[in-house]
């Protein structure tokens, strides 16, 4: 009798308590880790084609605040060559130290809305909204980048050329000349409307790197990257062994703490949440990424002579 009773108490139903996970709940478990480690993978890929493309051996890790040092020489010759028995003018070569940068663990979150995923599926609305996020984050990337390689205020003026050719060969040869003793790669920064209005009809083979068109043995003279932020009419040229890349590892304490997924390199975190009082499931991504030239008098710019 009593184990007739007890079969009938548990093979009754339970009546809910209002507490129980809704039917086709996302949890953080059906998110990560696949998402995440798609799009982490793809980042850190797309910043690694750069490094390789840019000629950068490897990307360098420090901690979170470091501050990046930077330098420009200037070389002062003597006045005059000295005559036979006249003293010898001095020549002065001065080493300056330029603005510090500032190497820091970045952050970006945004939400996809409940609306979004039941409109469009969850797969497909996070990863429209997760894309958008990652090409903020190499636009970042690029801009930093960029705001170095195109300073006029620090790179060296070069020679002039009636052509893309000819001014590309004339930072070339400032480069040679300044790097005199040593086996050095030329890069190149040019404004596509240069590389059309010399090349005309010509088929070229571009590449892509992190959101950067480049052309390898441009004109004969090196790798050549094509983008519009350079002025039509410039070019900006340094040397692969002028051009570091240094980052704060999105690993460790910060990605256990917020249970991140990073790859082996640590270059990027990024984690998927609920986030229910907005209805949304929240993105986070972490990184510190920096592309920088150590010596800006290893940059020259060239201009390509409009008559």
């Amino acid at each position: 009798m009593m184990l007739d009773y007890l079969k009938l108490y548990f093979d009754d139903p339970v009546e809910p308590t209002g507490y129980e996970a809704q039917e086709n709940t996302t949890t953080s478990s059906d998110l990560e880790p696949a998402i995440s480690i798609d799009h982490v993978n793809r980042l850190v890929s797309n910043i690694d084609t750069l490094r390789k493309a840019l000629g950068i051996t490897r990307m360098t890790p420090m901690a979170d605040g470091v501050t990046v040092k930077r330098y420009k020489t200037t070389v002062t010759k003597g006045a005059k060559q000295a005559a036979e028995g006249e003293i010898i003018p001095l020549s002065k070569v001065e080493r300056k130290p330029l603005t510090p940068l500032t190497l820091s663990l970045e952050t970006k979150r945004l939400l996809t809305t409940g609306q979004a995923i039941q409109k469009v599926g969850r797969q497909i609305a996070l990863n429209d909204t997760d894309k958008a996020l990652l090409e903020e984050v190499q636009k970042e990337v690029r801009d930093n980048f960029f705001a170095l390689i195109l300073d006029d205020t620090n790179a060296t003026a070069a020679a002039g050329g009636a052509t893309l050719q000819a001014a590309a060969a004339q930072a070339w040869a400032s480069l040679s000349t300044y790097f005199e003793d040593k086996d050095v790669k030329p890069v190149y920064f040019v404004n596509p409307l240069d590389v059309a209005t010399y090349l005309g009809s010509a088929n070229i083979s571009t590449q892509n790197a992190f959101g950067f068109k480049y052309v390898e043995d441009f004109l004969g003279l090196g790798t050549a990257f094509i983008t519009p932020r350079v002025t039509q009419g410039k070019v900006y040229a340094t040397v692969e062994e002028n051009l570091n890349g240094v980052y704060v590892p999105a690993n460790g304490d910060v990605a256990e703490s917020f249970d991140m997924t990073f790859d082996e390199s640590g270059l990027v975190g990024m984690t998927h949440s609920r986030a229910d009082d907005r209805f949304s499931i929240q993105t986070l991504i972490a990184y510190g990424v920096l592309f920088y030239p150590e010596d800006a008098s290893g940059i020259v710019h060239s201009a390509i002579d409009q008559d």
